[in-house]
């Protein structure tokens, strides 16, 4: 892998009818790094994020993960190559429960196939108590493990988003991507999540990040591409990047820098 690169996306471009969407985008984040995706509304972050994650598909650009190249044309095949992401509307199977929510994320790393599950072999039994087990712990990472057995409509909002988080690491990815996942919380409950990725990061996984949150966004994050009309303006560090002007005119609003 070239100097620890986990994703590398270069000359990415999206076109939706009349509208340029993006136009040669591209990023490269490191082994272990936290990287931010802001911009305004309508930059297109969220036609990027959803390029990389392979629910839609480029026009033109080049994708590798741990240095494989891979083709975003479908989440499953995407979450296969080693890519899970969560949604800024929550997206959890609401009469599952808690532990059933991120078991079937974990299925998708499982060995024993249709035929152990219909007739339930020794090993298909074997490695579902090993799924159930995996999920547990999870769950104990995100910090709700005590509502394994609660169906997840019944989470609150906050535990619903550490859920969704659970549900991505079951999936053993190189890379996690998070889409706002503070959309819609308190400042409490951002304080926990703050930690939470935190931890992740620590851990050593890497971590893909669009929020709005700014604040959130310079104290997390180890490096930003700043996006604007569907073109990068800025990549950096928090510092570099608060300090640029044409991102201080684009996103920030001119005369005015985030602390």
């Amino acid at each position: 892998m070239t100097d620890n690169i986990v994703l590398n996306v270069a000359g990415v471009s999206k076109r939706f009818g009349g509208l340029q969407a993006l136009s040669e985008v591209g990023i490269q984040i490191k082994a272990g790094q936290v990287y931010g995706l802001i911009g305004p509304n309508g930059a297109g972050k969220t036609t990027f994020f959803n390029v990389i994650t392979g629910l839609y598909t480029p026009d033109a650009g080049s994708f590798s993960l741990g240095g494989t190249p891979y083709t975003p044309q479908a989440v499953h095949q995407v979450a296969k190559a080693g890519i899970a992401r969560t949604f800024q509307n929550i997206r959890l199977f609401a009469d599952m429960t808690a532990i059933e929510n991120v078991m079937v994320g974990r299925h998708i790393r499982t060995k024993s196939g249709l035929f152990g599950a219909v007739f339930r072999s020794p090993s298909f039994k074997q490695e579902e108590a090993a799924i159930r087990q995996r999920s547990q712990e999870l769950l104990d990472y995100v910090g709700i493990g005590k509502f394994a057995e609660y169906k997840a409509r019944t989470l609150s909002y906050g535990d619903q988003r550490r859920l969704e988080i659970a549900r991505a690491l079951a999936t053993d990815p190189k890379l996690i991507a998070l889409d706002e996942p503070a959309a819609g919380m308190n400042a409490t409950e951002k304080v926990v999540l703050r930690e939470l990725i935190d931890r992740i990061r620590n851990d050593g996984r890497t971590i893909l990040l669009i929020e709005h949150d700014v604040k959130l966004v310079m104290g997390l994050c180890d490096r930003l591409t700043v996006l604007d009309y569907g073109k990068q303006i800025a990549e950096g560090s928090p510092a570099e990047v608060q300090g640029n002007e044409k991102v201080i005119e684009a996103y920030l609003g001119a005369g005015h820098k985030a602390h």
